[in-house]
């Protein structure tokens, strides 16, 4: 297969627009040229020279964080930043112990918001709707990676920020996003460039949210964001309420760089460098935490204590900026559209694993899950159009089904609820989640 066969499936699965077909013309000129010819030598030279002076720039090889250790001492570490301005590894298990302690035998509600693109507005839309149905409980933890994680920051700080998030994912501001690096895509590490993501960002990340999740986070509250380390393949995840207790200029670009790396696709967008102190100072890339994690919670946090009736249960509520499943479609058996569509049917799988896995631990653990998730037949056209045409309605449809009271699916779904549900949705042309049959088969399986 040709470079430009990869880079096609790439624009195919990730819905890349023009630019990227753009690269693919210039790289056909090189790779394959109608005529061979001595003039594409120094060309050629060239680029190597280049590309031989980019080696430098290559993040080190990271020792993993788990060398040594046996697998029943892996719990998930949260990354924190203390006063000293020195990074330190938090066990989950000992946070959650101080989370309990500080609840006093209360119920602790943990919401995650998963990755999507463009699907973010699904989340946004959901977080805000259950707020006017008056559903919404105070999170006590809210984990978030990707899209999800620009959304979380909102959800964690509660209603009054309900018309920011709302504004973040469906104003204009993001029509822009997707800058072409022209041919600079052939040596740079991302077919876009990251500013506009950067800058988009950087606008919503206010001194006031930062103040906001400081006095959120005194009270034991988590905000945890995950991202990928490159060099090390493994995610991480950031405190983020601890990030903002230190207050200042720091706390607020290390806050924003966060959120940027846990939204930069890979390929689409370049990894951000964080500067890592923890013992001698160093740098980091860290890229979209989609790649290593759907979505996350901690399994340290869902533990219920013995004897806690069932109106006292831990209770998880995971929204997934995305469809679990597609539309059965004819498939062109060229090696293009096979890849395509089985890199697709791959990262669905992924996510269904993931969130059986949860629901199941949590079953186990004693705790509650309800899941929501985009329906196979809603109208998204691509996931990373981020123009707001696409997003507007996307948000409204979530916040519409949330007032509602029509999000959540239930993990396991009750008889009651599958004979409810298949009435709902005879007449409806795009029902909302909690009516979406595949949801309440894959509930019950």
């Amino acid at each position: 297969m040709r470079i430009i066969d990869v880079l096609s499936v790439l624009s195919e699965v990730a819905g890349l627009p023009s630019p990227i077909r753009t690269a693919r013309t210039w790289i056909g000129r090189v790779v394959s040229p109608p005529k061979p010819s001595l003039a594409i030598l120094p060309f050629c030279l060239i680029c190597l020279t280049v590309l031989q002076g980019c080696a430098g720039l290559a993040v080190s090889e990271a020792k993993s964080r788990d060398a040594g250790r046996q697998g029943a001492e892996l719990p998930m570490p949260f990354r924190t930043l203390g006063t000293d301005h020195r990074f330190s590894e938090l066990s989950s298990a000992a946070v959650a112990a101080k989370l309990r302690t500080l609840r006093a035998g209360e119920p602790l509600n943990i919401l995650a918001l998963s990755g999507g693109g463009a699907g973010g507005a699904f989340g946004a839309g959901a977080v805000a709707g259950l707020t006017r149905s008056g559903t919404r409980p105070e999170f006590d933890v809210v984990t978030g990676v990707s899209a999800g994680a620009l959304v979380a920051p909102y959800a964690f700080l509660g209603p009054s920020w309900d018309a920011q998030l709302l504004e973040a994912f469906t104003g204009a501001a993001g029509d822009n996003l997707l800058q072409s690096r022209g041919v600079g895509v052939i040596f740079g590490s991302s077919v876009y460039s990251g500013r506009p993501l950067k800058q988009l960002i950087d606008s919503y990340v206010s001194d006031a949210m930062i103040r906001a999740v400081a006095r959120e986070a005194d009270k034991g509250r988590l905000l945890l964001v995950a991202t990928t380390d490159v060099a090390s393949g493994e995610p991480v995840v950031w405190d983020l309420g601890a990030i903002a207790k230190n207050g200042g200029q720091s706390a607020r670009t290390l806050f924003r760089d966060v959120l940027v790396a846990s939204a930069s696709v890979p390929g689409m967008f370049p990894p951000v460098i964080i500067r890592v102190k923890d013992g001698l100072a160093h740098d980091q890339a860290h890229v979209d935490g989609a790649a290593t994690l759907p979505f996350f919670v901690p399994p340290a946090l869902l533990q219920t204590r013995p004897g806690m009736p069932g109106a006292h249960r831990t209770a998880v509520f995971v929204i997934v900026d995305g469809s679990l499943g597609e539309v059965g479609r004819t498939t062109r058996l060229t090696a293009r559209a096979i890849l395509s569509r089985s890199i697709r049917a791959g990262l669905n799988h992924m996510m269904l694993t993931s969130l059986e896995l949860t629901a199941t631990t949590a079953q186990l653990d004693g705790a509650d899950l309800q899941y929501a998730s985009l329906p196979t037949r809603y109208p998204l056209p691509d996931t990373f159009d981020f123009s707001a045409k696409v997003r507007r309605p996307l948000a409204h449809y979530a916040y519409d089904c949330a007032q509602a009271g029509r999000l959540w699916t239930a993990f396991p779904r009750t008889d009651n609820e599958n004979e409810e549900l298949h009435r709902m949705t005879r007449s409806a042309p795009v029902p909302c989640p909690a009516d979406e049959p595949f949801f309440g088969y894959f509930a019950t399986r």
